[in-house]
This record gives structure tokens, C-alpha cells and sequence, in this order.
């Protein structure tokens, strides 16, 4: 199970760090390990949140999610996006850009740092939004009852979470962003125009394939139905010998490939739910890395290593049913995130180092992990186990 899930994690740690040895030298090697290593510790929480929602999906999507999704964290979040903001904050061609990156690293740097601003509150916003929906909603288990009760009694009014997130950035763009680091001067209408913007594309994605997902629910509903409606014919000996076959040829056929159709929609906006997700992780990621390299080649290979073990753990909490068995793993990781959406806007003016962005999210996720062993250990000792648990809801 280990080795079929990190296979070809493993796999690429090798190459990528053999490459790194050959073409950098051992000081290469040491920056590219380095990066591995804060990717996977500042996005630990990213495959807890992913594993909520990938679990709804089937083994075809799960491994489109290792494949075509990794090329896109890799070569797409890593790679490419810094080399687009460059282009688009500067003004350049995307060929000056990559010129630029690779003969003037040192300019390089400055404007992708330069485009932190915007950055940040595009993928602040969206993570708050995902905390909120999250902490608002009415759920069965909790984990911080005194604070999560409340909370859910204020989520019972509509778009309360849009509005509290509007707030904030309100909040954001008249504190933190009239003098941003590094000498930026006022970035008040950057923060609120990517902020919204951020605000939207959860609004979008998130609304797209939740529609997606619950008409493909309702479908699955209505085949059961119908299927339970056969059987009671069945029994009361009033279908006709012509019935079995216009149920298996006909309306069932027909609903049959609705289901199989909506699946793969509702599957296709989930998958773009996750990349925008790892996205928005990815971001104090990327310009975290700047204080170890500004070579975007070593950047790319250290920070996608890292990438190819939060894709590969994702898969692996989904197989192994970690949080149906952990129930208050989800909880830790979207206080995790909460609190990670909360440091991306204060470092719109503060730096704060990514050593502590990382702890506050594994000091969350462990706390959860530890509650959830103790409840375990209280229900089996009160002779309920498994029987008693209660399904947990992604929270998306």
C-alpha cells in the first residue's frame, strides 16, 4: 500500500535530487532537499483538505489528480506562475519574462516580490472563504464545541460567510496595504481588486461543482428509487415479461448514462476545485522559496518534489480511510488554513517566516490528530466503536 501510493514519490525525490546533484553540485542538492522539505511542511494541511474532497471522487479521477494534476502543480504553479506575474506586473513578453529569470535573477526576484500584494490577498480570500464555509456550517462532530457551536448558529444566515470575508479584507486593504514591504508604497486597490477576485473564484469554482455534485447525488437518489419500485412490482407479480427489458435497455439505461455523464462533470470542476486549492497553498510557497534560491529551475524541481508527497499522502488518506477513522483531522486542517489565509494577509506588510506558517499548521493538524485518538479510544472503551461513528463532511 506504502510503496504503491509513494512509488513515484520516491521515484522523483531520485531523479530530481541526482539531477540537482549533477547539474548544481552538492550546494544544488542541499537547496533543492531544503525546498522539498518546506513544501511538504507548509502543505501538510493541503492534503488533509484535498483527501476530503477527492474521496468523492473515483479511481480515474484520483489518478488524473496524481498525473495530469501534478504536471500542473509543478510545471504550473511552480514554474510557470511567477514567470505570468512577472510578465503581466512588468509589463513584459513571457519571453523577456523567462529571459529575465534565467540571466537576472537578482530583478527576477524583486518583481515577483514586488507582486506579493496581490498575490496574497487572491489566495488569502480564497482560503478564508474555504475556512468560513467550513466553520459556519452546522455539522454532527465537533471539535472546539464552545467555539464551533455558535459559529454554526451564525452561518444559518445566508452569504454571513461572504460578508465576514469581505470584511476582512476591507480590514486588510486599509491596515496592512496602504505601506506594503519591501518599500511598495499604498497597494489598497491591488488588494481589493485581487481579493474579490480571489473572492469569486471560490464563489465560481466551488459554486460550479457543488451544483455538479448534488444533481449527481440526486440522480443516484432517483435511480435507487426506481430500482426499489421494480422490485415491489416484482413482488406483486404485476410486471410484465416486456419490463425487465425497457428497464435494463431503456429509462434505467438512459439514467444510467446521465449519472455516468454528471459524475464526470461534477468530478471535472471538483478536480479544478483542488487546483485552485493547491494554488492558493502553493503561493507563500513560492515566495517563501526566494530566501533559498531565486534560481527558478532549482526552485521548480525542490518545490515540486515536495508537491509529488502532498499528491501522493492526498491519495493515501483518501485509501486508507484516515478521516473517517480521525474524525477531527478535517477540523485541525481548516484551522489550519484559516489561520494560514490570516498570515498571507498580514504579509502583505510583515514578513513572517515560513518556519513559523509551517508549525502553526502541523501544531494544529497533530492537536486534531491527537483529539481524534482519544475519542476513539473513550468510545471504544465505552463499548461503541465503529458502529457509533458518524460520517464527516469535507466542509467544502
Amino acid at each position: 500500500m506504502l510503496l504503491k501510493t509513494f512509488g513515484w514519490s520516491f521515484a522523483v525525490t531520485a531523479i530530481g535530487l541526482a539531477l540537482a546533484g549533477v547539474l548544481w553540485g552538492w550546494q544544488g542538492l542541499a537547496i533543492v532537499g531544503i525546498l522539498s522539505i518546506l513544501e511538504i511542511s507548509l502543505s501538510f494541511d493541503n492534503a488533509v483538505i484535498n483527501a476530503g474532497i477527492l474521496r468523492k471522487m473515483n479511481a480515474f479521477w484520483q489518478k488524473i489528480f496524481l498525473t495530469v494534476g501534478i504536471l500542473i502543480a509543478v510545471f504550473g504553479m511552480r514554474l510557470v506562475f511567477p514567470v505570468i506575474i512577472v510578465a503581466v506586473t512588468a509589463k513584459l513578453s513571457p519571453i523577456e519574462a523567462v529571459n529575465l529569470a534565467i540571466n537576472d535573477k537578482d530583478k527576477y526576484e524583486h518583481l515577483v516580490t514586488a507582486a506579493h500584494p496581490a498575490i496574497a490577498a487572491f489566495g488569502g480570500m480564497f482560503l478564508l472563504m474555504i475556512f468560513l464555509d467550513f466553520i459556519f456550517e452546522e455539522r454532527d462532530i465537533r471539535w472546539l464545541g464552545w467555539l464551533e457551536r455558535p459559529l454554526a448558529k451564525l452561518g444559518k444566515l445566508d452569504t454571513f460567510s461572504i460578508v465576514v470575508a469581505l470584511v476582512a479584507l476591507l480590514i486588510a486593504a486599509t491596515t496592512v496595504a496602504t505601506d506594503v514591504a519591501h518599500g511598495g508604497g499604498d497597494k489598497s486597490a491591488t488588494v481589493l481588486l485581487s481579493g474579490v477576485a480571489g473572492l469569486l473564484t471560490y464563489l465560481i469554482v466551488g459554486g460550479i461543482s457543488g451544483y455538479f455534485e448534488d444533481k449527481l447525488e440526486e440522480d443516484e437518489e432517483d435511480d435507487e428509487e426506481a430500482e426499489g419500485d421494480e422490485a415491489v412490482e416484482e413482488g406483486e407479480g404485476v410486471k410484465t415479461a416486456a419490463s425487465p427489458q425497457r428497464g435494463g435497455n431503456g429509462a434505467r439505461g438512459s439514467s444510467g448514462a446521465s449519472v455516468v455523464g454528471l459524475a464526470g462533470k461534477a468530478a471535472f470542476f471538483l478536480f479544478l476545485y483542488l487546483e485552485v486549492i493547491d494554488a492558493s497553498f502553493s503561493f507563500d510557497g513560492v515566495i517563501g522559496a526566494f530566501a533559498i534560491t531565486n534560481d527558478i529551475f532549482e526552485m521548480a524541481l525542490g518545490l515540486g518534489i515536495g508537491a509529488m508527497y502532498i499528491r501522493s499522502l492526498t491519495v493515501f488518506l483518501v485509501r486508507r480511510g484516515t478521516l473517517d477513522d480521525y474524525v477531527y483531522l478535517e477540523h485541525g486542517a481548516h484551522y489550519a488554513i484559516g489561520a494560514l489565509a490570516v498570515i498571507l494577509l498580514v504579509t502583505i506588510k510583515y514578513e513572517i517566516n515560513e518556519v513559523i506558517t509551517g508549525l502553526v499548521g502541523v501544531v494544529l493538524i497533530a492537536a486534531s490528530y491527537w483529539s481524534s485518538v482519544v475519542r476513539n479510544r473513550r468510545e471504544a472503551a465505552a463499548g461503541e466503536g465503529s458502529e457509533t461513528k458518524t460520517e464527516v463532511t469535507s466542509g467544502v
